[in-house]
């Protein structure tokens, strides 16, 4: 009976966290047809239109009491904020890449992200590597080095995502409260701001909310589910799935992402960007593996 449950469970879980990955995958397409509206708008909508969709998940799950309860505590409220604005870093870096025609970088960010995860643990928790994660690691700063060398410049936009979202999911897990109250604790920080930015701009008339079209409205209003249901998936997900699936399963969200930035976005892929991709796929094999032949040692029964 308790296998069962178990199966179910990793199914339930399975299910919510492909419909995550599936869903950040297409973002670029619905961050292509906002493109022509400055990113802090889009951002701004994105955070605002989400605070109704968590809020009304909250009270649904009846778990309001574990907001009033962070609200009692600022150690609480401060990690929040710096959760939040971390996470909008990361927003505004997506949305600005994609409409400056540089979603190719969006996908090498998210592929290193991986990465960057080892690096803070070793910097903040004192973690050490094993010898497949130091390769890893090398191969990921061959790749760096190589994008810098032959495009005269860093690739910051990959580097920006990769640390901020790395930074981002680094301090979420001290937050204690549960993933959907932490997420409407973030937006609803967020949204003081963000209401600020849209004042400014209609006052100086340059928003595109309910400014004659329709369409532009339109796709606002769904910046708030497109933002908060994966956020919610993919939360409910990582509590049903064992660490090493989760981890093959978030490489589904950058492929995605790389394929539309090419067939679907044309965008140019050199030689050597495809060779520094080579290396950040190699990176993530020996990763994969290192993860997973961990996870097997910690699940070998101790006699």
């Amino acid at each position: 009976m308790g296998g069962k449950e178990t199966d179910n469970a990793a199914l339930r879980g399975f299910g919510f966290a492909m419909g995550a990955y599936l869903l950040w995958g297409v973002m670029p397409l619905y961050m292509k047809m906002v493109s022509h509206i400055p990113p802090v708008e889009v951002v701004a909508y994105r955070i605002l239109c989400s605070v109704p969709v968590a809020g009304i998940l909250i009270l649904l799950l009846g778990r309001t009491a574990d907001l009033k309860l962070a609200f009692r505590h600022p150690r609480t409220l401060l990690l929040a904020a710096i959760t939040a604005i971390f996470i909008s870093i990361n927003w505004g870096i997506y949305v600005w890449a994609i409409a400056n025609e540089q979603t190719v970088e969006t996908a090498l960010g998210y592929y290193i992200n991986p990465v960057v995860n080892i690096v803070l643990g070793a910097v903040f928790l004192k973690e050490r590597f094993n010898r497949l994660q130091m390769a890893a690691i090398a191969l990921v700063c061959a790749a760096l080095v190589l994008l810098t060398v032959t495009a005269g410049g860093l690739p910051w936009v990959s580097i920006a995502l990769a640390f901020s979202f790395g930074m981002y999911g680094f301090l979420r897990k001290t937050l204690p409260i549960g993933p959907s109250q932490g997420f409407f604790l973030e937006v609803l920080l967020l949204s003081v701001p963000s209401l600020l930015v849209l004042y400014f701009l209609d006052m100086k008339g340059t928003g595109h909310f309910m400014a004659g079209d329709a369409r532009d409205t339109g796709l606002l209003l769904l910046a708030g589910p497109f933002t908060a249901v994966p956020l919610i998936l993919y939360a409910f997900g990582a509590k049903l799935l064992r660490f090493s699936t989760l981890g093959l399963m978030q490489y589904l969200t950058p492929s995605l992402i790389f394929l539309a930035a090419i067939f679907v976005f044309h965008e140019p892929l050199s030689m050597w960007q495809l060779a520094a991709f080579c290396l950040i796929w190699i990176a993530l094999a020996l990763y994969t593996w290192s993860s997973l032949r961990e996870s097997r040692i910690e699940a070998r029964p101790l006699l």
